[in-house]
């Protein structure tokens, strides 16, 4: 724990500005500061790191790699405290910007759609958003809220529920006419089953066979893809059969594009959609409680 006399930010934004002056001397007519306590105050930091962070041993500024990485930090720590105290001067106004990361089908299908509205209810925040079915670590990634598929594991984040969907196993007619319509599950050993790169909860397709006890198909195909939606791409080329969350390719069966397969034999099962976030309640920056309410509110699956 450090000590209650150790002004850590005042260090970091007197190194920070030592950096961007490029001497000691410049920073200490910035800061009103005299060369000398600049210097015992860079000296002092150091001790305390126990790490060199400025080479002395040439007339021009150097600093070491853990000085870069010390600077770097230090930016992104002075930038994330303006940024808090800007909103509680503003009365916890939304404000500011919000980093998301979303799964690509959701993504495109569901949140580029409303991001619109977002922003015209909320001028002066503005969105960074990344999209991919891989699982982020949110702390490394600096995002803010993350939107994520199927089940969760056990963490430290925060979730909120957006919504549910059944599953469904579908080909396109194209497919279908060149490799026949499997009837049973045990039918599919004969067709091929796309799958996904990264790991997923279940590895395989869930079943109930005709006694109603359930089952599990493996994915072995020759296609494997990043994310949902080239996955449901894949399928609407004809490349094979996929499993996708009904909510995703709906507007494709009802258009004849893709044709659900043994739904006699469907167990049920879903998948869920969370918006998860690191913090709860009132310590939640206002920008990150205003879309989470905002995706509760509007988002349907």
């Amino acid at each position: 724990m450090a000590r209650p006399d150790i002004n850590r930010s005042g260090e970091i934004e007197v190194f920070v500005r030592v950096v961007e002056a490029g001497s000691f001397s410049a920073a200490a007519r910035a800061l009103r500061m005299t060369p000398s306590a600049v210097s015992k105050l860079i000296a002092r930091l150091e001790a305390r790191l126990g790490a060199r962070l400025v080479s002395r041993s040439t007339r021009r500024l150097q600093l070491t790699p853990e000085g870069i990485a010390f600077h770097d930090s230090g930016v992104r720590i002075l930038a994330d405290m303006a940024a808090a105290e800007r909103e509680a001067a503003a009365g916890a106004a939304p404000h500011g910007l919000l980093r998301v990361n979303s799964y690509v089908p959701f993504g495109q299908h569901r949140l580029i759609p409303l991001l619109p509205r977002f922003l015209e209810r909320y001028p002066e925040i503005s969105v960074d958003l990344v999209l991919t079915d891989h699982v982020i670590d949110l702390m490394e990634e600096r995002a803010d809220v993350a939107i994520r598929a199927g089940p969760l594991g056990e963490s430290r984040l925060v979730a909120r529920k957006l919504g549910q969907s059944r599953t469904a196993v579908v080909a396109a007619p194209s497919y279908l006419e060149r490799h026949g319509t499997p009837r049973t599950s045990a039918d599919l050993d004969r067709h091929n089953r796309m799958g996904f790169r990264f790991a997923r909860h279940i590895d395989g397709w869930a079943f109930v066979d005709k006694a109603g006890r359930p089952t599990v198909v493996p994915t072995t195909g020759n296609a494997l893809v990043s994310d949902g939606e080239a996955m449901r791409l894949m399928a609407l080329s004809g490349a094979g059969i996929a499993r996708l969350a009904r909510w995703h390719i709906e507007p494709d069966i009802a258009a004849g594009r893709l044709v659900p397969l043994l739904e006699d034999f469907n167990p049920g099962d879903e998948e869920l959609t969370h918006a998860v976030y690191v913090g709860q309640g009132k310590h939640l920056p206002a920008r990150v409680r205003a879309f989470l309410d905002f995706l509760v509110e509007t988002v349907r699956l």
